[in-house]
Parts: C-alpha cells; sequence; structure tokens
C-alpha cells in the first residue's frame, strides 16, 4: 500500500474533540495527569542519572507515550496482568510498582524489583500482575498469549494486556499467537504503540497496510486509537477489555503515539527533524492536553497542579537518593533465581 494512503500520525482538532467526549470526574483527570507527570519526571532523572553514569546496559525512556499506558491501566481490572517490551518503566508505575524499586534496578542496587539483577528491560511483580519488562523485540506477545490462556483456564475474570511496538509488529510470532488467541478466544488486549519509529526507521518506509488492521485475516477486530489523549485511550481500553472479558475473544488497539526521545538513551535520532519533534511536542503532548481539557471542563487551577506536581519532584527525588544509597547486591545473588 502506497504510504501517501495511511493515516496520519498528527490527529485533527476534528478528531480530538471528539475523543475527548469520554467524561470523567475531576478527581479521576487529576490522577490520570499525576500519573502522566510521575512517568514523565521519573523518566527525565533515570536520563540524568544515565548521563552520571549511574545506570549500566541499555536504557529505553518513555517520554512522550504517557497516554498510552495510563489510559489502558486506568480502567483495568484488579485481576489483569501486564506484560511488554523493554521500554517499561512508565508501565511498571501505572502498573503500581514503587518508583523506589524500579530505579533501585536502573542502579543495579539491591533495593531494585529484581535485587538489581535484571536492569531496565528485566523487571517483574507478580504482586502487581506485571510480568515483564523483555529484551528481546516482540518476545513478549506470545508469552502474553500464555497469561491469557492461565486467565481463561483458572477463569478468574482477568484479561492480558500485551504491549509491543510498530517494529515488533513485523515478526512473525506475533501472528503465530493471533492465530492461537483468536482461535482459542483468548481473554487478551494487544496493544501496538506505533510511535513511527522501529529503532531508526520510519513506519512508512518499513511497515506495508494499516496496523490496526493486521489482525483482520484471523477476525481480530482492531481499532486506531490517538494514543496522545489519555482519554481517547481510556475510552477504547475499557471497550476492548469488555470485549476481551466477556468471551469473544482479542482486540487489538493501534496506538498512534510519538516518543521524543531517541530509541535508547544511545541514539541522537538523527533520523528526524528537530522541527518534527517540536511540531508534536507543541501541538500533542498528553500532559500538556489533559490539563487543558481539565481547565476547560473543570476549572482545575493552576495551584492544583503546582500541588501535585511539587509530590511528584518529592517522589522522584527520593527515589533518585533510594537507588543511589541502596546497597549493590551480594555476589551470591549470582547463584539465586536462575532458573536450568
Amino acid at each position: 500500500m502506497p504510504a501517501a494512503s495511511r493515516r496520519p500520525i498528527l490527529v485533527s482538532p476534528k478528531a480530538s474533540k471528539r475523543d475527548a467526549g469520554a467524561q470523567i470526574s475531576a478527581q479521576e483527570g487529576q490522577r490520570l495527569w499525576r500519573d502522566m507527570v510521575l512517568i514523565r519526571r521519573f523518566e527525565e532523572k533515570a536520563g540524568q542519572l544515565y548521563g552520571m553514569g549511574m545506570i549500566g546496559g541499555f536504557c529505553h525512556l518513555y517520554i512522550g507515550q504517557e497516554a498510552v499506558v495510563v489510559g489502558m491501566q486506568s480502567v483495568q481490572a484488579p485481576q489483569d496482568s501486564v506484560i511488554t517490551s523493554y521500554r517499561d518503566h512508565g508501565h511498571m508505575l501505572a502498573a503500581g510498582m514503587e518508583s523506589n524499586g524500579v530505579m533501585a534496578e536502573l542502579t543495579g542496587r539491591i533495593g531494585g524489583y529484581s535485587k538489581g539483577k535484571g536492569g531496565s528491560m528485566h523487571m517483574f511483580s507478580a504482586e502487581k500482575r506485571f510480568y515483564g519488562g523483555h529484551g528481546i523485540v516482540a518476545a513478549q506477545v506470545p508469552i502474553g498469549a500464555g497469561l491469557a490462556f492461565a486467565h481463561k483456564y483458572k477463569k478468574d475474570g482477568g484479561v492480558c494486556v500485551s504491549y509491543f511496538g510498530d517494529g515488533a509488529a513485523n515478526q512473525g510470532q506475533v501472528y503465530e499467537t493471533f492465530n492461537m488467541a483468536a482461535l482459542w478466544k483468548l481473554p487478551i488486549v494487544f496493544v501496538l504503540e506505533n510511535n513511527r519509529y522501529g529503532m531508526g526507521t520510519s513506519t512508512q518506509r518499513a511497515s506495508a497496510g494499516d496496523l490496526h488492521r493486521r489482525g483482520d485475516a484471523y477476525g481480530i477486530p482492531g481499532h486506531q486509537v490517538d494514543g496522545m489523549d489519555v482519554l481517547a485511550v481510556r475510552k477504547a481500553a475499557a471497550s476492548a477489555l469488555e470485549h476481551a472479558r466477556s468471551g469473544q475473544g482479542p482486540v487489538l488497539l493501534e496506538m498512534q503515539t510519538y516518543r521524543y526521545r531517541g530509541h535508547s538513551m544511545s541514539d541522537p535520532g538523527k533520523y528526524r527533524s528537530r522541527e518534527e519533534v517540536e511540531k508534536i511536542r507543541d501541538e500533542q503532548d498528553p500532559i500538556e492536553r489533559l490539563r487543558a481539557w481539565l481547565q476547560a471542563h473543570h476549572n482545575v487551577t493552576d495551584e492544583t497542579f503546582k500541588t501535585i506536581e511539587a509530590g511528584i519532584k518529592d517522589e522522584v527525588a527520593e527515589a533518585a537518593h533510594f537507588a543511589q544509597t541502596s546497597p549493590e547486591p551480594d555476589e551470591r545473588e549470582l547463584y539465586t533465581d536462575v532458573l536450568a
């Protein structure tokens, strides 16, 4: 399909206005705003610590994509499970994992969620039903189907939310999973986070067709969502989760989103212009869009936003302090949690 026939990432004002019709209370809206700002500030601090040499290995930041995971998580049930790829810090925080534990894992300390042995790409919390954090592109998708099978087998009413990116969308294991998930009507929502670039390659150059229709051959309904609008995400998520939970099988949601930073901390992003990034940040930023919506619909004041942000600043500062002062793991930890 010619690239010119695809829908643009930038959402029209008309579409944005329609999506904002998902009404929420002022209190709930402030909670969504807070969760997105927490992820933004946490990631900014993680980037600083990486620059200081406090974080080793790879580090993939989620800045710009906050509305996707916050909107999805806001309507999930306690028994639902989550699995994602290596761009995972935001997913952990949205799932309720503590800032201290996530940041300490980034710095390789014993206070981290994987005792400092997993790093940025390998964190888990069975308590929060967050099953990683996986470093192999698309590998989490079939594992997510396994989680969904477990929900169905146990009849616990849970749905698995399985995230993957536009680059992973071209892998064969995704379509093997689609086939099994549709055949067995597994309770799973596939969330395709289309941030426009699989590493440094534009989706326009790498992916044929409309990504939200990739499940058509398997009878999986697919929907394209403005992933820079947390209210639109929330509305689509509620519908998809209801579909999957009712026994009708999987749903595919293509979230049109955008990452402001490079693929990883070592990526200078030379494959796109500064003007492109600034344009989307100025016109589509999910945090600023929700702030404007709350001001227009619920008269939330600047003082309220400042108070929320001050609390987040303290939380992130505490997480950074904890991450730098928590001890490094003992050498004996090399032999624990190892599966043959």
